[in-house]
Parts: C-alpha cells; structure tokens; sequence
C-alpha cells in the first residue's frame, strides 16, 4: 500500500481500471473495504494528533432533510410509543430509506456490467462474489478513522469570479480540485478521507417551499459537482484517498449525462458497458472501491476551515451495523 499504482497502471477488467487486486493480490472476492484499507492503526493515531483547540463538527445533516427527499424516495414516518402509564418510549421508524440524507453509498449501491463476473456470481459489486455480500456493516465493525482534508470548492469558485450554479448541472473538473487544494496550501495524502465542499446544503436551506418539491420531482433536480467523466476518476484515485465525502446529493453533477449531446447519451443507452461515460459512480464504487459519501453537512467546518486556514482534521464515522447494508448515514465528526 505504500506503492499504490497510479490509475493508468491498474489491471484492466472488460476495459476498465480495476482495483480489485490492488489488496487482495490472487484475485480472491473476499475484499469488503476497497479503499478504505488504507485507514491503518497508524494513519488513525496520526490524525488523532491533529486535534489542537477540540472544536468538534457533526456532519449528519437533518434527518428530515431534503424534505421532500430527492430521487423519488419515501418520506419516513416517526412515531413515538410508549403505554401511557410507563416509564419510558422509543422510537419507531417506518419507510426510512438510509439514503434519504446524508449517507454512505456502499458497494452494495451501483453496479458496472464489467465487474461481473458468471463464474463467481458477481453481479457487478467491487470485488466480485453474491450482492449481498457488500454490506456496509463490514465497514461499521471496522469504524472509518482517519485524517479528514477539506477542499472548498465553493469558496473557492466563488473567488476565482466564477461561483457555482447551485441549481444546473455545472461540473468540477479534476484540475480544478487540485487548484483548489493548491491554493488552499492543502496537501492530500495517501489514506485521507478527502471532504468536498460545494456550498449545495448551504443553498438549499435558502430556497422556500415550493423549489424544494420542484427538486423532489423526478426531472426537477439539477446540481453542481464533479464532472462525470473518466478523468475524474483517474484524479480521485491518483489521490489515493481512502473515501470521499461531498455535500451535494450524488457526488458527481446532477442529472447523469447532463453534458453530453443526445447522441452521446443514445449510444451509452444502447451500451450498458459505457454507462461509466456518463456516471462515474460506475466506476468509482464497483471498479475502485472508492466510498462515496452525499450530502454531508459541510457547511460549519468550510467556515471553521475558511476562518482559520486549517484544512485538516481529525475525521471518524460509525455507519449502521447493518447486516448486508447498501448504503449508512455516516455519523461521521470532524475534530480540529
């Protein structure tokens, strides 16, 4: 892991850069954590000591929110039971799809056709082997600990006289977060968790009533992100970054292929192989085993960050030990 290949010089699989034996060198379909076996006992203890004033950041946004959620899901109902003449409640959550805010995709999430694989049973996860196998609570018994790096992109959009559109599907490229990075004076190493702050949640919780049921509706929503070409990935792996969390809703912009022309996105409806071409969730989870965080409330720690210059810290997240889980609020903290 301390020579980690660049995304050029990755194995190839039905064409496409594939990670899967960058920690299990035989091939053997026994890797749950992808990218996240960089985060060593000695990466964690060394992010541990960047902790200087205890200034502590919750990332979980409102469980409530988007409300209505995006992507078509289900509002979930909360009620509260308890017998009148008890002494205690609880709370039961109906029709709660965990990726209805701010989430984890698990490997579970997206699939590519060129990671399955007939002879093992993939149906196209990281890693190969049966869907079910890729349960995110293979990550909460593990825990993610490690050095957190924020890029405001936002800001520094903003600053370059060229803000983001919070409301088109405006793209980041990769040499634009590294002009980012650069200008902040942030170095990104191998292992860290890298957070994105795009300023959408910040937007969002702006808008009245009636934009957030346009956004709900399923041709309503359009966002900033990054751009969903290969290059992206090839940017994202070359970090060697062991996750990636953002605070817009799909990590990439909104709607997939959004850039393309109508030839373009024709011929990759005809060709499920190329659907890559227009959503680089397709590569970055089942191909790289990059975990992918959305609609992390970034908006306090771009602040601190902004405030004082200091653009590292100590990141944690306990996802759900979910048995066979696609996708876990991330219950993830930002500790500077």
């Amino acid at each position: 892991m301390t020579t980690l290949p660049s995304y050029d010089e990755l194995p190839r699989r039905n064409g496409l850069p594939c990670a899967w034996d960058v920690w299990q060198a035989d091939g053997a379909a026994d890797d749950v954590f992808g990218c996240l076996n960089l985060l060593t006992e000695e990466r964690a203890a060394a992010a541990a000591r960047l902790v200087e004033r205890g200034a502590t950041f919750a990332l979980n946004w409102s469980m409530r929110n988007p409300d209505p959620p995006l992507f078509e899901r289900a509002s979930f109902e909360h009620t509260v039971v308890g017998r009148p003449t008890g002494v205690s409640q609880d709370d039961l959550l109906d029709h709660w799809n965990t990726q209805s805010s701010s989430q984890w995709d698990g490997f579970r999430h997206v699939r590519h056709p060129a990671a399955a694989d007939d002879a093992t049973g993939s149906t196209g996860h990281f890693g190969g082997g049966p869907d079910d196998r890729h349960g995110v609570d293979h990550w909460a018994r593990r825990g993610i600990v490690g050095r957190g790096v924020l890029a405001d992109v936002g800001r520094w959009r903003a600053a370059e006289g060229r803000p983001l559109v919070y409301d088109r599907s405006d793209p980041v490229t990769g040499d634009e977060l590294r002009a980012c990075l650069a200008a902040q004076g942030t170095e990104v190493r191998a292992g860290d968790i890298l957070l994105v702050h795009f300023g959408w949640i910040d937007w969002y919780e702006r808008q009245d009533e009636a934009v957030r049921h346009r956004l709900a509706e399923p041709t309503g929503l359009a966002t900033p992100g990054f751009d969903p070409t290969e290059d992206t990935a090839r940017t994202l792996w070359n970090l060697h970054i062991a996750a990636l969390g953002c605070d817009n809703p799909a990590v990439e912009v909104w709607p997939p292929g959004a850039h393309l022309t109508q030839d373009h996105r024709d011929a990759i409806r005809a060709d499920p192989m190329r659907i890559h071409e227009s959503f680089v969730h397709t590569i970055l989870l089942p191909m790289l085993g990059l975990p992918l965080g959305e609609m992390f409330d970034l908006t306090a720690l771009a602040a601190d960050c902004a405030s004082d210059g200091r653009y590292e810290f100590l990141f944690t997240s306990a996802p759900l030990n979910l048995p066979a889980g696609v996708a876990s609020p991330p219950n993830a903290l930002a500790v500077k």
